[in-house]
């Protein structure tokens, strides 16, 4: 749940925008989620089962930008809940308030705070393409129908972020704190049994990340960053703890709107 939750982490691209009161842009930006392997999806019964977790290889939302007084920015972001491999966004939207520190000609520091809120639905713990297949081998846990199974991205946190010009290249780093609330309700129909296991992960979860963005003239931008995501695994009870890092790359394209 930490690995896929922080795919989706409201990093900030670069520094806080400088942006007048009620001014405001508008970002679509993508994030890669990296495939797993079948030990890294054999969680389902204890870890015996693989899960079909990879889904879909790229995160994405929309982002608006809004300058507010005192120089602070909120941003709004919002996932679309566009279908993929029988999976889709549900409700899921973030809120961000964000303000530079300190703000040098070649140089800055800013601080933000941002949350997240709604979930991911569909067929995970039960494909709909192995639904009723009879064998056993492809459908070892006798899978009758699609699941409906719903994953809550529910998380908090803030980051701060150091940025620094060179000619037209504009680089930053960032760190940040975020606190999951994030369970899984299981909804599947195997072997004549309906699974409505529900699963809960609760912690603090650190990421960093280095970018660099470049504009392309007056409203337009590239952004791209690094994310790093230290997380830890048990597979199996009584087995060592494994570092799992989440390593993603983004990209993020946005319009400054006069």
């Amino acid at each position: 749940m930490n690995y896929f939750a922080a795919t989706t982490f409201l990093t900030s691209f670069g520094e806080v925008p400088a942006l007048a009161a009620w001014r405001w842009d508008l970002a679509a930006e993508f994030g890669h989620i990296p495939r797993l392997n079948d030990s890294q999806r054999r969680i389902g019964f204890d870890g015996t089962k693989v899960e079909d977790l990879n889904k879909s290889p790229v995160f994405g939302r929309l982002r608006l930008t809004m300058g507010l007084p005192q120089d602070w920015v909120a941003e709004f972001a919002f996932t679309p809940p566009i279908e993929i491999n029988g999976t889709h966004a549900h409700n899921l939207v973030d809120l961000g308030f964000g303000r530079r520190l300190i703000d040098r000609a070649s140089w800055s520091l800013s601080l933000r705070a941002f949350g997240q809120h709604g979930s991911v639905r569909g067929d995970i713990t039960c494909p709909k393409q192995l639904a009723n297949v009879p064998d056993l081998t492809l459908n070892p846990y006798d899978c009758r129908a699609a699941s409906r199974d719903r994953f809550n991205l529910n998380y908090y946190g803030s980051d701060l972020t150091a940025a620094w010009k060179t000619g037209a290249w504009r680089w930053s780093g960032s760190f940040g704190l975020v606190r999951t609330d994030l369970d899984v309700q299981v909804d599947a129909l195997t072997a004549g049994v309906r699974d409505v296991s529900h699963l809960f992960a609760r912690g603090y979860q650190r990421y960093f990340t280095l970018g660099a963005a470049h504009d392309l003239g007056a409203r337009w931008s590239v952004a791209a960053e690094v994310l790093y995501v230290p997380l830890h695994v048990r597979r199996s009870a009584g087995a060592p703890r494994e570092s799992d890092p989440l390593a993603s790359a983004r990209l993020q394209v946005r319009y400054r709107v006069d």
